[in-house]
C-alpha cells in the first residue's frame, strides 16, 4: 500500500498514539468501570466488559488495576459516577470529527469540548451533523507477526471480516459490526496475538488536506482533544498525501 496517502495518515496517527501510552491506562480503566456498571463485574456474562479487559491485558494493564476499575464500577470499592458522551464537529479545513468521551462532569466537558474547537478553529455540531458520514465499525487489531498481506488476505475471508488495514507490526481486521464479535472470536482462537480492538466510526468519504500548514492546523486539533482527559477516543475523514505526512514530524 505504498503511496496511499489514507495509510499514511494512519501510521501517522499511529505514531503520535503510541507516544501517549501512558495515558491509554487511564482510558481503559474507565472502559472497564463504565462496562462493569452497565452489565456487572461478571467477565464471562458481560460481554464489554470482556472485550475491555481483554484489551487491558493486551497491553500489560496490571491485574490489580483491572480488578480495581470492575469493583469501582460495581459499586464494591468508592469510584465515579461516570457518563458516556459524544460529539461532533468540524476540526479545520472542513474535516469531519466525532468524540467519544466519559466523564464525572457532564457541565465541565461540555463547556471545555466546546471551547478547544472554538480556539483550535473548529466547529462544533449539533448530533449526527457529521456522524451521518461515518459507518460503524468492527475493527480487531493483531500483531503481523511477519506473515504477508496475501496471507493475512485468507484469515480475513474466513472470518467474516471485510478488509485490512495491513502493517509490518500490527495490522487492523475491519468488519461489520454485527460481525464482531465473531471476527474477534477467531483471531484469538487462531492464535493470533491481539491488540486493542472495539467498534469505531470509519468514515465513507476523506478531506484531503494538501498543504503541510493546513495539516498542522488540523493535527493541532487532533493532538489537543488527545490530550484531553475526559475523550477516550477520537475519529475523522482527515486525508493526506505521503509527502506531507513525512513533514510533519
Amino acid at each position: 500500500m505504498a503511496g496511499h496517502s489514507k495509510w499514511a495518515n494512519i501510521k501517522h496517527r499511529k505514531g503520535r498514539q503510541d507516544a501517549l501510552r501512558g495515558k491509554v491506562f487511564t482510558r481503559l480503566a474507565k472502559e472497564i468501570t463504565v462496562s462493569a456498571r452497565e452489565g456487572g463485574g461478571d467477565v464471562g456474562a458481560n460481554p464489554r466488559l470482556r472485550l475491555a479487559v481483554q484489551n487491558a491485558k493486551a497491553v500489560n494493564m496490571p491485574n490489580d488495576n483491572i480488578s480495581r476499575a470492575i469493583k469501582k464500577g460495581t459499586g464494591e470499592i468508592e469510584g465515579v459516577n461516570y457518563e458516556e458522551l459524544t460529539y461532533e464537529g468540524y476540526a479545520p479545513c472542513g474535516v469531519a470529527v466525532i468524540l467519544e468521551t466519559v466523564t464525572d462532569n457532564k457541565k465541565r466537558t461540555v463547556a471545555d469540548v466546546r471551547s478547544l474547537f472554538g480556539k483550535l478553529g473548529g466547529n462544533m455540531g449539533e448530533t449526527n451533523s457529521v456522524a451521518w458520514s461515518f459507518d460503524r465499525k468492527g475493527v480487531v487489531t493483531i500483531k503481523t507477526q511477519g506473515k504477508s498481506e496475501d496471507e493475512l488476505f485468507e484469515s480475513v475471508f474466513e472470518s467474516g471480516a471485510e478488509d485490512i488495514e495491513y502493517d509490518a507490526e500490527e495490522s487492523r481486521i475491519i468488519c461489520q459490526m454485527t460481525d464482531f464479535g465473531n471476527v474477534f472470536k477467531y483471531f484469538d482462537e487462531k492464535g493470533f496475538e491481539l491488540g486493542e480492538s472495539k467498534l469505531e466510526y470509519m468514515p465513507q468519504n476523506y478531506t484531503k488536506i494538501t498543504t503541510v500548514e493546513d495539516a498542522k492546523k488540523v493535527l493541532k486539533f487532533l493532538d489537543t482533544f488527545e490530550d484531553y482527559d475526559d475523550v477516550q477516543n477520537i475519529y475523522h475523514n482527515m486525508e493526506m498525501d505521503d509527502s506531507i505526512a513525512e513533514q510533519i514530524d
